[in-house]
């Protein structure tokens, strides 16, 4: 009888954690591999710890910080359509003013002159004749400015010029009111300008407390002999069509619905302000949104993919939850917007139509139709209320926040997966236990055949064989 080798015949251990878990869960031979325990893997399922495995990968890329994976890039997020509709607003001296206006604003022209710009009230003391370092006194300000008021302790190794300067400045409770020195031939001022333009945000001064030198500051709204008026504050005045409009500052809204006024310059003649439509940019707006769903649906279609040749699944294919998605999404686009009458309420009257392949194809002959003859309703099918860029960015909004569809499905495969890590763990405890066994068992059959290839050989020689 041969020698029979001590060396053990299979590793158990080795075969069954060797490489990719899936065979530790299946028991699947590897290549070049005898057989050992296949069966035992059975206990649990690779195909339930793969699965979960890509699926919880796959949802991962669509998680609420990954919005690229529905829409590629800013200009298709759909709530960025509910600013579709814009308008082109131009001034025909922008030297005078500039002007923006908002999607919804009325298209027309204005005639607007620009009587007075807004400006901010500036202070300024006496000439102090012995520079920044000359004494005021100490004690209490109270500056206020319009509604706002702060104060400042001028301490009595601050009560100079520049010390008092500083401490205004410094104020933590100061946002509009900027103080410095103004060096002239007659002395030194202590200048004060309001940061506010505007008629309402005048500057006045009280003092209180301290040696009673800081009283030279007080201003009320009238000169005195150390603290003057330079500066009178100013309301803009503008007319728009010969009327009178007043604004505190030379950034001017309200006067029109939706418009803004940038005013630089005052005016001797009438400028023209031009609001019109801008078809070309509302256009762009919905080629964008096609363009971004249209990435989307390749997005889906990838992960719900079936290759017959090489028999790979997308780790979606068949998923509840992605056609419920794409089921929402195809409605969302399908349906008419509610409120609107007329021939444009649809994407498809607006010349947009799915694909058998599940894209969005623009008719562009059709659009430019449709925005030539109702640019409004256009809009609104995709910018209003109830438009399309509004129902999908609500729906989408649901399924990618926390706690929505898409999040709850990752959570519950996260947990599937930790039970998946468990149960590996288990498996491999069970399997160590098993091998020690077999080595116990193997090692006593190991021994006996040497026993009995010791005794073979004493009989051989004894009998002569």
């Amino acid at each position: 009888m041969p020698a029979h080798s001590s060396t053990f015949p299979f590793d158990t251990r080795q075969r069954l954690t060797h490489g990719d878990h899936r065979y530790l869960l299946t028991g699947r031979q590897q290549p070049g591999e005898s057989a050992g325990f296949s069966g035992t893997g059975n206990l649990f399922s690779a195909d339930h710890g793969a699965r979960g495995e890509s699926d919880r990968a796959a949802f991962g890329n669509l998680d609420p910080q990954r919005r690229d994976v529905f829409f590629q890039d800013r200009s298709g997020h759909p709530e960025d359509l509910g600013h579709a509709v814009s308008r082109t607003t131009s001034s025909s001296d922008e030297d005078v003013f500039t002007a923006t206006s908002a999607s919804d604003a009325s298209t027309g022209s204005y005639e607007v002159n620009v009587i007075d710009l807004a400006k901010a009230q500036q202070l300024a003391t006496k000439a102090f004749t012995t520079g920044s370092t000359s004494a005021v006194g100490n004690g209490k300000l109270t500056i206020s400015y319009g509604e706002t008021s702060f104060e400042v302790d001028i301490a009595s190794n601050q009560g100079t010029l520049a010390g008092i300067r500083d401490a205004i400045n410094k104020s933590t409770g100061n946002t509009g009111v900027q103080a410095t020195l103004l060096n002239e031939q007659n002395g030194t001022r202590l200048v004060l300008t309001s940061s506010k333009t505007g008629a309402e945000n005048t500057i006045k001064i009280a003092s209180s407390g301290g040696d009673g030198g800081l009283a030279q500051l007080d201003y009320s709204g009238t000169d005195t002999a150390t603290i003057s008026q330079v500066s009178p504050p100013k309301d803009a005045h503008i007319k728009i069509a010969g009327f009178d409009h007043y604004s505190s500052t030379n950034s001017v809204s309200g006067a029109i619905d939706g418009v803004t006024l940038n005013l630089k310059a005052k005016s001797e003649d009438p400028v023209m302000l031009n609001i019109t439509e801008d078809k070309t940019a509302l256009k762009k707006s919905v080629t964008n949104l096609v363009t971004a769903y249209n990435a989307m649906q390749s997005n889906f279609a990838k992960l719900r993919s079936y290759d017959p040749g090489s028999k790979t699944a997308g780790p979606l294919l068949g998923d509840a939850l992605l056609r419920g998605i794409e089921s929402q999404i195809a409605l969302d686009l399908s349906n008419p917007v509610a409120g609107l009458a007329g021939s444009y309420t649809t994407l498809a009257s607006l010349g947009i139509t799915k694909q058998k392949d599940g894209t969005l194809a623009v008719d562009d002959a059709k659009l430019d139709k449709a925005l030539a003859a109702d640019s409004t309703a256009v809009s609104k099918v995709f910018g209003g209320e109830n438009g399309v860029a509004a129902r999908l960015a609500d729906h989408l909004e649901n399924m990618l926040k926390t706690g929505g569809a898409i999040d709850s499905r990752n959570t519950s495969l996260q947990t599937q997966l930790k039970q998946v890590e468990k149960d590996n763990d288990a498996l491999d405890a069970r399997l160590k236990t098993i091998e020690t066994r077999y080595r116990k068992q193997f090692t006593a059959l190991d021994t006996l055949l040497q026993d009995l290839q010791t005794k073979s050989a004493y009989l051989t020689a004894q009998l002569g064989i």
